[in-house]
């Protein structure tokens, strides 16, 4: 049996405050549990609207973190997937019932009961985290660690649709954004063997979009350049979070064609139903993907050395990488290290 353990983390103790060093004391480790010694964590945007109760449930003190890599230290009773040494990840979820719909066919993602990393449950912003043995997942050898982490929410909220909507490596696919999201997704498309087009506003990002693996580029700012690309594409996949003319863009589809969305926008989706109508065009959403689409993520990643741009920062340096990512400079993740 494992004893309670002393946690070592760094906290907001009230929405917009500067994360302070932080203990808590866990538990004796539960039959299904396991406890991760905290190699990396990811920082992600998920983290700044949790930290800043932005989402309006938020409790405090809040242990921020969801993008944990990290080696097995210790596992409960009836835990049989992985032994202590092992390398493995931690997401959104660090639990799920086991028992509905969604858990006993495989998409344990859309448990209505699972248990969020961060929400209700102190995450990875700390030398240790526990989790449910079911929402852990195995790292295979030869992924570097150390940028493993953004893979956990940014790379499986992106790859994840490639399963779930069966794009095919034929098809002709567009990336809005090239950001934290976008980057992954114009990587990964490229290597399932799809056409790729990254629609970005920035210069910048069009000579990266292209040098991470899109065959072209169109400016998310001309109306022109886009109303050109009518009837281009199989699948448009929205990674930002930000307000667009949803109508411009559905237009860019084929007859039959998704827009797809895993940027969180916040307003109201303005669209035409006519013209989607008229094409059989559609408009759907995704979450992050279930531990065993973690897991064919990172093997994918290790067969197509596909890798997230990182910055990385000590984990005692946490405020000063939020207020990084707060200012729009990371480029494209940020990762804290225990290393």
């Amino acid at each position: 049996m494992t004893q309670a353990t002393t946690i070592h983390a760094y906290a907001a103790l009230e929405a917009g405050g500067k994360l302070e060093a932080f203990s808590y004391e866990a538990d004796e480790l539960a039959a299904h549990q396991v406890e991760i010694d905290v190699n990396h964590c990811g920082v992600c945007h998920s983290d700044l609207s949790m930290l800043d109760n932005e989402w309006g449930f938020s409790n405090y003190p809040l242990v921020a973190g969801h993008e944990v890599v990290g080696r097995v230290a210790a596992v409960g009773s009836a835990v049989s997937k992985v032994k202590p040494g092992d390398s493995v990840g931690l997401g959104w979820h660090a639990g799920y019932c086991g028992d509905c719909f969604s858990c006993d066919t495989g998409d344990q993602n859309l448990c209505a009961a699972a248990q969020p990393t961060i929400v209700g449950h102190h995450g990875g912003f700390a030398n240790k985290v526990r989790a449910d043995d079911t929402a852990v997942a195995r790292i295979p050898e030869g992924i570097d660690l150390q940028t493993a982490g953004p893979l956990l929410c940014a790379g499986i909220t992106v790859f994840n649709p490639l399963l779930q909507f069966d794009v095919k490596s034929s098809d002709k696919v567009a990336v809005i954004g090239v950001g934290g999201l976008g980057h992954l997704a114009v990587q990964f498309l490229k290597a399932w063997g799809c056409e790729v087009t990254a629609f970005t506003s920035s210069d910048t990002k069009r000579k990266e979009a292209l040098e991470l693996g899109a065959h072209h580029t169109l400016n998310s700012r001309d109306e022109k350049e886009i109303e050109a690309a009518a009837g281009s594409f199989d699948f448009v996949l929205s990674t930002v979070n930000v307000k667009l003319d949803w109508n411009l863009y559905i237009n860019t589809l084929k007859p039959k064609g998704r827009l797809h969305f895993v940027g969180a926008t916040l307003e109201p989706l303005d669209l035409s139903l006519f013209s989607m109508l008229l094409t059989q065009r559609s408009v759907s959403s995704s979450p992050v993907g279930s531990p065993a689409s973690i897991e064919q993520m990172f093997e994918f990643a290790l067969q197509h050395n596909i890798k997230p741009q990182v910055e990385v920062y000590p984990m005692q340096q946490v405020n000063e990488a939020i207020a990084h990512l707060k200012e729009g400079k990371a480029k494209y993740r940020i990762v804290l290290s225990n290393n």
